[in-house]
């Protein structure tokens, strides 16, 4: 919901598609108009200004910063912090996603993984992964949009291939090893690869994959993205370690949920596996396929409670 003229909810969206999901996930489920203020950051972004401010705005996304003013703003990221905050002087109330870098405390709400081990506050709400857009409207909308899955053999396995943070593409061995897993216990298999897998890794998968019952989605193939469309038909979903974002929407299904290692994993993402093996949501993908129950996670719609719960909306 993004109409009226002047809605009295702002989302802060950084240029970084998973990092603007966090806010625009929460805003959704408030199911309250809002409008969304795309931010373009320039040079002094990259300083980690101590101060509430738009200074790290292009001129073009300050542009964007007029009256009337919002009454609750939902950021995320460090980089959108000091924004929210000057903000925050126009008279909003603030819900931000992630360590703010500084000002903890003028936040009314912080909301923060249990991985990054927040201390405990009054305005810390801690939440397994991260927020997302997956919802239960999203996926019933996606399982009718992609009903044809259903003609491929159960059990279907969404297999989501990100690759290590910060390196040029997956390790294809690893890439091959992770997907011919996955063939020998699915009946067919939804693959779909990020930015960071690499097409010589997307090679090997599609090289595992051969002669069995599959989809493979390549990272910049033509829409429709059949990503939401996977997560709602599979039956269970094997997701690498690396991307936060994936791991937390895969969450948001009722299956079991097994964990990959891409390889390059750094301690943040090894505590935020574990976390959620340790809630019971998950597992190593070495324990598949035996199944396990769990609930679907839903941490956007929990957190858009607590915001009415706090009375942020007024």
């Amino acid at each position: 919901m993004t109409l009226p003229e002047s809605p009295r909810i702002w989302v802060l969206a950084d240029p970084r598609a998973g990092t603007a999901a966090q806010a625009l996930g929460i805003a959704e489920r408030l199911h309250e108009p809002f409008r969304r203020v795309d931010l373009a950051w320039g040079p002094l972004a990259r300083l980690p200004l101590p101060f509430p401010s738009i200074a790290g705005l292009t001129p073009e996304a300050r542009a964007a910063f007029a009256p009337p003013w919002p009454d609750l703003v939902i950021s995320a990221g460090r980089r959108s912090a000091p924004v929210a905050l000057w903000l925050k002087q126009k008279g909003a109330r603030l819900v931000h996603c992630m360590r703010p870098g500084f000002g903890a405390a003028r936040f009314d709400l912080l909301v923060i993984g249990q991985h990054d081990a927040p201390k405990p506050a009054p305005n810390i709400l801690p939440i397994l992964g991260a927020a997302h857009r997956i919802s239960p409207e999203k996926l019933a909308a996606a399982r009718a949009e992609f009903a044809a899955l259903a003609a491929l053999p159960s059990p279907r396995i969404a297999l989501l291939m990100g690759g290590p943070p910060r390196a040029e593409g997956m390790d294809p061995k690893v890439a091959g090893a992770i997907t011919a897993k996955v063939v020998g216990f699915a009946g067919s298999v939804l693959a779909t690869a990020s930015r960071r897998t690499g097409r010589e890794a997307e090679a090997a998968m599609a090289a595992a994959l051969a002669g069995h019952a599959h989809l493979l989605f390549r990272w910049g193939d033509p829409p429709p993205n059949p990503y939401a469309g996977f997560l709602a038909w599979a039956d269970q979903v094997v997701v690498t370690g690396d991307s936060v974002s994936m791991l937390s929407e895969a969450l948001a299904t009722s299956g079991p949920v097994f964990i990959a290692d891409p390889g390059g994993l750094g301690p943040r993402h090894t505590r935020l596996a574990q976390s959620l093996i340790e809630a019971g949501q998950a597992r190593d993908l070495a324990a598949a396929p035996a199944p396990f129950q769990r609930a679907a996670l839903d941490e956007s719609g929990r957190v858009a409670a607590e915001i009415r719960r706090r009375g942020l909306l007024g």
